[in-house]
């Protein structure tokens, strides 16, 4: 087997300033004037923010106080969805929320990776989106590239490389089926 080396000395982040700057004044933006706010308090106002720096916000979306957003623009939240305490949202790609999602506490949203086949490792981005009535729950991982179906359930602490089934629950590392979802009447 041939030994190849990495030399990393070489690496360029390829976003760009200007993406660079707006992370820096939304950085900004957010931690002066939301991110000490109590929990879920001042949803409207938080909006704005978003909607400020590009996201498309539906009616009732929430963002807590202490969720972290990569970068606005590439946030689509549809109606009555959360994302709550403690979410990370790196959105380099886009993350959409579909209406009547939740993303619990502490749970990562992560579009971007690094190429480990190119000895450069660039960046590379998938999208995520999570249908319709589907919830992430507490410390759940979600990868780039997944959809998480409608009505899907993804439970706490799981990890999810692959896109999920609707109306299915899924756990574990790697997230594995667990159950169909089915609700009472």
């Amino acid at each position: 087997m041939q030994e190849t080396k990495i030399d990393l000395s070489k690496y360029q982040n390829h976003l760009g300033r200007k993406h660079q700057m707006i992370r820096l004044i939304w950085g900004i933006v957010w931690a002066v004037c939301s991110s000490w706010l109590p929990r879920s308090m001042g949803s409207g106002w938080k909006r704005f923010l978003l909607r400020l720096f590009g996201a498309k916000m539906g009616k009732n979306s929430n963002v807590y106080s202490s969720a972290k957003i990569y970068y606005p623009a590439n946030l689509i939240m549809g109606d009555n969805t959360c994302l709550a305490s403690d979410v990370d949202c790196y959105n380099v790609a886009l993350i959409i929320l579909e209406d009547n999602v939740t993303v619990s506490q502490g749970s990562y949203l992560c579009t971007a990776s690094h190429d480990i086949e190119d000895p450069m490792h660039p960046l590379i981005t998938a999208p995520i989106v999570l249908k319709n009535q589907s919830w992430i729950g507490a410390r759940a991982f979600v990868g780039m590239g997944v959809t998480i179906g409608e009505g899907a359930v993804v439970g706490a602490t799981a990890s999810v490389y692959k896109d999920v089934e609707p109306w299915t629950v899924v756990g574990g590392n790697p997230a594995k089926f667990i159950k169909k979802r089915v609700l009472k009447e």
